[in-house]
């Protein structure tokens, strides 16, 4: 007897959505929660396994958000749930800035093993990525007694007043919260496919320039304690530095002894195809913000820095629930499937993604870009080709069109459509995900 090619997972809706049981629960939401959150649609979430979701009224959806880039190891993934569990039945709690328990150690540990740079490396835990940030702004304050900061239009950092003060995204993200943090500059980012000189074969050394020859002349290169980017600009559109351009910055970041912090809260963890989104550009930072793929979901962020950089003294920073023993589990449990398997599976499916993209959209007068690393992809949608004019509400009709074909996608930036699911993603579910987003695309316009 031949043996029967297993049927191809698809997404199941049952009829219009939403449907009653979310309608229901949304309607309650708008009335309870902060209007301030950014639902793009109504889709209430009852259970997920793998890279699959379903909602409470039964519909089964391919999601490709991974609650934005953070299940790294898909929804509930068996190791990591019995890792919880057994942590769980030991005990919930226990400050790690006041006592000490073996899962935050073991974690630290790990992570001074798996982060480049000195061997004698130190970890300081938190519960996100914008608590990651602004312990990262205190210690490269605290480390070299300087004032200021620099960072990147189009950068994104978190939404407390550091972070926030740090970002420069989106207008709304800092409108109405004035004054923010004093001494904070903000360069251009060399963005290879908008490059801000309008031209992307010098923009890496464009804006090495204006760094050191524009802001520097006004603000003295000495008084910058830290320049912060991120390898991928996240929430800024999921848009990676020219070529070059990080290497540039370090060597800069050294000539004037400011040091180097990469954000790697959503590139960090596999995300890229290497552990690192830093390893692509070949330089070794200073100070390493993570959080979002560091434990599958459960709430924690870390900072690594070598010994001689995280060296305050004791109480200068300190976090109440930062490295939590359930999550410190959950972190073990991750790293030990990203390196057994994951992140290569991570970069051999975004490469078919990728690809797949490119071939099947490059041709369509809406796709300006097709652009990314790993499974942190993203393709542009734009008025015309040309003038590369974003078009973001084309894509957010898009975003809601995929919904209702069961698909979960989210944006990014001004026009761009993201895709990053959980790296357990297989090649033939991820040619599920791209029939439904080709063919949305081509019927859009």
């Amino acid at each position: 007897m031949k043996n029967k090619q297993a049927a191809i997972r698809k997404p199941k809706i049952k009829g219009k959505l939403p449907g009653p049981k979310c309608k229901a629960l949304v309607d309650i939401d708008k009335k309870v929660v902060s209007t301030s959150y950014t639902r793009s649609y109504p889709f209430v979430i009852a259970k997920g396994e793998g890279v699959w979701a379903t909602d409470v009224d039964g519909n089964e959806f391919l999601d490709c958000t991974a609650g934005i880039a953070v299940n790294s190891t898909g929804h509930n993934h068996p190791k990591v749930v019995e890792a919880i569990q057994k942590q769980l039945a030991k005990f919930i709690h226990m400050s790690g800035t006041d006592f000490y328990y073996e899962e935050q150690i073991r974690l630290a540990q790990k992570l001074s093993e798996i982060v480049p740079g000195p061997k004698a490396k130190r970890t300081f835990f938190t519960n996100s990525g914008a608590e990651s940030i602004e312990c990262a702004m205190k210690l490269v304050r605290y480390h070299t007694r300087r004032e200021k900061l620099l960072a990147f239009m189009g950068g994104f950092h978190g939404r407390t007043f550091g972070a926030m003060s740090l970002s420069a995204s989106k207008a709304i993200h800092r409108h109405g919260f004035s004054p923010l943090l004093p001494g904070i500059v903000h360069a251009p980012f060399p963005d290879p496919y908008r490059p801000w000189q309008n031209n992307a074969e010098t923009v890496a050394k464009d804006t090495l320039s204006f760094i050191e020859d524009r802001i520097f002349r006004y603000h003295a290169g000495d008084e910058f304690a830290g320049v912060f980017i991120e390898p991928i600009q996240g929430e800024g559109g999921y848009v990676a530095p020219a070529t070059g351009f990080i290497a540039g910055l370090s060597k800069l970041a050294k000539k004037y002894g400011i040091l180097l912090v990469l954000d790697e809260v959503q590139s960090g963890f596999g995300r890229t195809g290497k552990m690192w989104g830093f390893e692509h550009e070949n330089v070794t930072p200073d100070v390493v913000a993570l959080a979002k793929g560091i434990a599958s979901g459960m709430p924690l962020g870390a900072v690594v820095a070598p010994a001689k950089i995280m060296s305050w003294e004791s109480g200068a920073h300190a976090n109440t629930f930062g490295g939590n023993p359930l999550s410190c589990a959950a972190a073990l449990a991750t790293i030990d499937l990203l390196e057994h398997g994951l992140i290569e599976n991570a970069s051999k499916v975004g490469e078919h993604v990728k690809s797949r993209l490119e071939t099947e959209l490059a041709d369509h007068p809406s796709v300006g870009e097709v652009r990314g690393r790993g499974l942190m992809l993203a393709f542009d949608i734009v008025k015309d080709k040309k003038t590369k004019a974003p078009d973001g509400a084309l894509r957010n009709k898009i975003v809601d069109k995929a919904y209702h074909k069961g698909l979960l996608l989210l944006g990014a930036g001004p026009s761009a459509v993201r895709f990053c699911p959980g790296l357990v993603i297989s090649k033939d579910e991820s040619d599920v995900a791209i029939d439904i987003i080709v063919d949305i695309v081509r019927n859009m316009r």
